[in-house]
């Protein structure tokens, strides 16, 4: 391994790393979500939980970092900061159970949330009702713990900002104002809680690019087909994900 702070990850991990992190970003450049559902799972299975919620916090902060003087803009930053007040407590509540739970247990949980967000995905189920302080709290401190845990805190967001029949614009520059603000704060307790490591900062410089141009790929491949085929195509990518990821497939696949 070229790299000394690689030295511990075998070859076929980090290869099978920087796949997982091309993979992802393709999803979500071409449908907007998906990646960490299809990183966490899958990542999880061979560097553990530990290791690859901070490495995709960090690849996909960066990625999304262009994005960001537009949501500034558009998105209505009070509800931003109402759902933001939600994340200061959800955020390091789930740190905490992503750095004091039993690695299998929680790869086990983390296949399990996948499968349930996924579920709640493909229903298009959407909340329609009238945003509410404590609700928007709420959904923020819900998103927040999922985020903080295991990175996938964005469907709980997704599904109650986009029923609430606000204009398309202004509700995606919400999204992604909320997930750079949830990101810093995630950043802080991450390294609070010691997950942020040289040896994941090593990482990150590997599988980056890989995500990066992934996610390039994907948005340039938006348009070619119908955004229903996109997305069911990234349900199926996700479900595949989660079952590869099962700790019980482990001496099976050789990890």
């Amino acid at each position: 391994m070229a790299d000394p702070l690689l030295s511990g990850h075998a070859d076929g991990a980090v290869l099978f790393l920087l796949a997982v992190a091309f993979i992802a970003g393709l999803a979500r450049g071409f449908s907007g979500f998906g990646a960490a559902l299809i990183f966490m799972p899958l990542a999880s299975s061979v560097i553990g939980p530990q290791s690859t919620a901070p490495l995709l916090l960090i690849i996909d902060a960066l990625a999304a970092l262009g994005l960001l003087p537009r949501g500034w803009l558009l998105a209505d930053r009070r509800s931003v900061g109402t759902m933001t007040l939600g994340a200061l407590v959800g955020v390091p509540l789930g740190t905490y159970a992503l750095t004091r739970m039993d690695p299998l247990t929680l790869r086990w949980g983390i296949v399990a949330l996948v499968v349930l967000l996924l579920g709640l995905l493909m229903s298009g189920w959407r909340y329609h009702g009238r945003p509410a302080t404590p609700l928007t709290v709420g959904v923020g401190g819900l998103a927040g713990f999922f985020s903080g845990a295991a990175q996938v805190g964005g469907p709980p967001v997704v599904a109650y900002w986009l029923g609430g029949g606000g204009n398309g614009e202004i509700v995606r520059a919400n999204i992604v104002l909320y997930f750079a603000l949830s990101s810093a704060l995630t950043g802080v307790s991450y390294l609070a809680g010691g997950l942020i490591t040289l040896p994941v900062l090593a990482l990150a410089l590997v599988t980056g690019p890989f995500y990066g141009l992934g996610l390039y790929l994907g948005s340039h491949l938006f348009g070619r087909t119908s955004e229903r085929g996109y997305r069911w195509a990234c349900y199926g990518l996700i479900a595949m994900a989660s079952i590869v990821s099962l700790p019980v497939l482990d001496t099976m696949l050789g990890r």
